[in-house]
Formats: C-alpha cells, structure tokens, sequence
C-alpha cells in the first residue's frame, strides 16, 4: 500500500507552511519543509541559504527542452535544473518510506503517481496575506503587497516550468482553502479530517 502523503501548494503569506506543520503535528507524522532545504544541501553542495532562496524559483534553465530537442550531453544543466532534480528524487524516496506533510517544491506533480496523495492549495486575499507577513516575517509596512506580488510570480514561473501546469489552478489540487477566511486552525483540521 502506498503511503499517504498532504502537500501543499501556497500563495506566499498564507500561511500554508504553518498549516503544514500543525497538520503533521496533529497527524504524528513529520512535516517536510525546511528539512528538504537540509537535506538537498547536504546532497548537492549548495548553500542552505542558495537553496532557500532558488529552490522554488526558476532561473530559465532549459535543461527539459533541450532534453527534448535532441541537444547532446555537451549542455551543462542550471543550478535550479540540477536543484530539481535533487528535490524530486528527495521527495519520491521520502514518500516511498513514509507518509508525511510536504510543503511546495512541486511535490504535489512529483508524486500524482507516486503516493497516495492529498493536493492542497492555500491561498488568502492580498490584504490579509499582508498584514500576515507584516506581523509574522517583520516586513516593512510600505509595500507587502509588492513582495506577496513578486514571490507568487516567481513560484508560479516554477511551477508552469517544471510541470507544465497553471500554480494556483482549482483544477490542479484536491482541495483549495482560504486562510485568510477560514483561519490557521479550521485549515490544518480539514485536512487532518480528510487524511
């Protein structure tokens, strides 16, 4: 039997992370999040701090194309290309020995065949994402809404990159939840409801 597996796809400020770890924690299962960004250092050499700035963002590399396109083994693949290919073979080991939470990095593509698997969505209105990372992270008051904007691109620009599919799209996940409306807690117990 496959192990079960929650991941969780979300708009930067959401709080999708924190739902992630009190949904493992209420489950007694572990929460992969940071750990991936440990654990793919060890296994690739790069920073901590590279991984935790470019593991979900795409640089352009184009290592899949070119694949695809017959070019040789005289391309050298990109940072974030080699970075993915590290996550991936992570999360599908990591899913292959236990049932778990894992928060972003695609895990929900990289595993549809591989696990049992629920795939959430988080998102929340802009204003409340905002003040959230306002009183969370310590951003400045000027302009959240820029951040929020500039994170959500990046991740989205990921993962239409690697998958081939639309971030953020009803049609792509299980299930969709509003944080900002629903709350931290009613969220992590949906899903502890429907694991």
């Amino acid at each position: 039997m496959k192990n079960r597996v929650i991941t969780i796809s979300r708009e930067f400020g959401s709080g999708g992370r924190t739902i992630g770890k009190e949904t493992a924690k209420k489950l007694g299962i572990p929460c992969y999040d940071q750990e991936l960004i440990e654990r793919a250092a060890q296994e690739s050499g790069f920073a901590k701090e590279y991984i935790a700035r470019e593991g979900e963002y795409t640089g352009g590399g184009k290592w899949f194309s070119n694949a695809y396109a017959g070019i040789g083994s005289n391309y050298k693949m990109s940072n974030q290309d080699q970075l993915w290919l590290i996550q991936r073979k992570m999360i599908l080991d990591i899913a292959e020995k236990e049932s778990c939470v894992i928060v972003g990095r695609c895990a929900d593509y990289i595993l549809k065949d591989a696990a049992d698997c629920l795939k959430v969505f988080i998102h929340a209105d802009m204003e409340k994402r905002a003040e959230r990372i306002v009183k969370i992270y310590g951003e400045s008051d000027a302009a959240p809404e820029k951040r929020l904007k500039e994170k959500d691109k990046r991740r989205s620009a990921y993962y239409r990159f690697y998958t081939e599919m639309e971030w953020g799209q009803a049609k792509n996940y299980h299930l969709c939840l509003d944080s900002g409306a629903l709350g931290i807690e009613t969220c992590a117990s949906i899903l502890v409801g429907l694991y």
